[in-house]
């Protein structure tokens, strides 16, 4: 690795990400690479730029970030991804871990926190806030679940409100920033832990149980 880190900063809103630039251009340690607002030109620029680190949001129209995160450990991407996000659920930090993200920080992370993570983050090292940590070693503890009993994620539970209002996947996908292969995800992992075969059983299911009402 350089001395100087190298970094690409994803996020949809330009605000975000000229305050972002501003704040790493302040510091001889880091060089902004470039920028990308959403998902899919985070996957085109990384290949092109090579950045060291990548600071990634998850929620954007246009492509998410862990959709992002998924393909670029697909692609075999050299560069580390940290996301940095407003959210800090199960249902986003967990996906993003599991897609290959090398850490997981919020934005209200104070500038020095932030620029160690990102170094640690070159350096391969894995970087949480402390509510990530603290909400993984949860899950870590939580009693194994039988099959068709394990508790839905709040996205997860998102989606199925929508299923039962008879959304289509295109619409689910545009009403909550997500792709529909996202959706398509989410739809399994719901037909998993319901013990359900399809939508209309899934419903049904879920209505029974009362996590819908």
């Amino acid at each position: 690795m350089a001395d100087v880190i190298t970094l690409l900063i994803v996020d949809d809103h330009p605000v975000v990400r000229d305050g972002l630039r501003g704040m790493f251009q302040s510091d001889p340690c880091f060089e902004v690479l470039g920028e990308a607002a959403d998902g899919v030109e985070a996957v085109a620029l990384t290949e092109r730029l090579d950045p060291d680190v990548v600071l990634m949001d998850l929620r954007m129209p246009g492509g998410n970030g862990v959709d992002a995160i998924a393909e670029l450990t697909r692609r075999g991407a050299r560069s580390r991804v940290l996301v940095l996000t407003t959210y800090d659920t199960d249902s986003d930090t967990l996906p993003a871990i599991e897609a290959g993200a090398t850490g997981y920080l919020l934005k209200d992370a104070p500038r020095d926190e932030l620029f160690t993570a990102v170094r640690a983050a070159a350096q391969g090292r894995t970087v949480l806030s402390p509510a990530v940590a603290s909400r993984l070693v949860s899950a870590v503890r939580a009693p194994a679940t039988t099959p068709g009993n394990e508790a839905l994620s709040a996205r997860e539970r998102e989606v199925l409100v929508l299923v039962a209002k008879g959304t289509s996947n295109r619409e689910i996908a545009r009403e909550l920033f997500i792709s529909e292969a996202t959706v398509k995800t989410h739809l399994t992992h719901i037909y998993a832990k319901l013990d359900a075969k399809d939508r209309a059983a899934a419903v049904a299911v879920a209505y029974t149980r009362k996590i819908l009402s």
